[in-house]
C-alpha cells in the first residue's frame, strides 16, 4: 500500500452486527475509522473505542454528501468504503407494496451506488482506494418470500462486477462480500409484508418468517457464526495488494452456494419446496 494516501475507512450501518464489528475490528487494528449510522445515538459508544462518528442515511443526499465531504476535510480522501447498511423484505411479490420495494431498493442499491460515486472522485487522485460493498449468498440464489431483499442483493453483484472493471485502472479495487447466516440482529429487523384478510398468501408470509427464525435458531444456526468473522474478512480485502473479488463467509454459505451452482432450477425449486410451504388457491 503506498504511504502517502488516506487509509481512512467509512462504514456504513455500524449501529448493529457486521458493520459495528468491522468498525470496531478496524479501530482496535490501528486503522483511522468513520463509523456511521442513521441514528447517531446508536453509535455513540464506537467513539469510546477508537471510532470517529458521523452521521449518515443512506437514503438521503445531503446526508450522505456531509459524511464524504467531512471525512474528505480531514483524511483528504476516503480509503475505503465499506458498504454495509441494508435490511431485509419478506413477503409475496404481488402483495409487496410498490413504495416499500422502492425503500428496499433506496437502502440497498441505490445509496451503496451514490456513496461509490461520492468517494472515488478522492480514490482516483490518489490513485488507491477500496470498495467492499457486503452483498450477502442471497445475491447468487434466492428464497422464497425474499423477492425484494434478494432483488437488491442480485444488483449489488451486478453493479460490483461492473465497477471493478472501470475503476481499476485508477488503483481502485472492488471486493464483494458474501456472508451466509451471521448472528446479528438481521434476522429480527427483517421487515415483512403482512398479508391481507383473506389473502391467497395467507401464512405464507408467516411460514417465511419461521423459516427465517428457524435458520439462525434452528438446526442450521449450528452454521452460524458471528459478525466479527465478516469484520476479519473485510479487514482482510481493506489490507491485501491485490484482494479477491469476492469472499463468501461461513462454511454453510459455500456449501449453499455450490449446491446452487450444481442443481438445474427446478431441482432447486424442489429443495425449496422441503422447506418452505407452497401458496396454493
Amino acid at each position: 500500500m503506498p504511504t502517502d494516501v488516506s487509509r481512512a475507512v467509512l462504514v456504513t450501518g455500524c449501529s448493529t452486527g457486521i458493520g459495528r464489528a468491522t468498525a470496531e475490528r478496524l479501530a482496535g487494528n490501528g486503522w483511522t475509522v468513520y463509523a456511521t449510522a442513521r441514528r447517531p445515538d446508536s453509535i455513540a459508544d464506537l467513539g469510546e473505542r477508537g471510532c470517529r462518528t458521523l452521521t449518515l442515511d443512506v437514503t438521503d443526499e445531503a446526508s450522505m454528501s456531509a459524511a464524504v465531504a467531512a471525512v474528505e476535510e480531514a483524511e483528504g480522501a476516503v480509503g475505503a468504503l465499506v458498504n454495509n447498511a441494508g435490511y431485509g423484505l419478506e413477503g409475496a411479490l404481488e402483495e409487496t407494496p410498490m413504495d416499500e420495494l422502492r425503500r428496499q431498493f433506496e437502502t440497498n442499491v441505490f445509496g451503496l451506488v451514490r456513496l461509490c460515486q461520492l468517494v472515488l472522485p478522492g480514490m482516483r487522485r490518489q490513485r488507491w482506494g477500496r470498495i467492499v460493498n457486503v452483498s450477502s449468498m442471497g445475491g447468487k440464489l434466492t428464497f422464497p418470500g425474499g423477492g425484494p431483499y434478494h432483488a437488491t442483493k442480485h444488483a449489488v453483484e451486478a453493479l460490483s462486477d461492473a465497477l471493478r472493471f472501470e475503476v481499476r485502472g485508477f488503483g481502485v479495487h472492488v471486493v464483494v462480500v458474501e456472508p451466509g447466516l451471521i448472528r446479528t440482529e438481521f434476522g429480527q429487523t427483517a421487515q415483512p409484508v403482512p398479508s391481507p384478510p383473506g389473502s391467497p398468501y395467507d401464512g405464507f408470509t408467516d411460514a417465511v418468517g419461521a423459516a427465517v427464525t428457524n435458520a439462525y435458531h434452528g438446526w442450521m444456526g449450528h452454521f452460524a457464526t458471528g459478525p466479527e468473522a465478516v469484520a476479519r474478512v473485510i479487514e482482510r480485502a481493506i489490507a491485501a495488494r491485490r484482494p479477491r473479488t469476492r469472499y463468501p463467509v461461513t462454511i454453510g454459505a459455500r456449501a449453499v452456494l455450490v449446491t446452487r451452482r450444481l442443481l438445474p432450477d427446478r431441482g432447486f425449486d424442489a429443495v425449496l419446496r422441503t422447506q418452505y410451504p407452497t401458496p396454493r388457491p
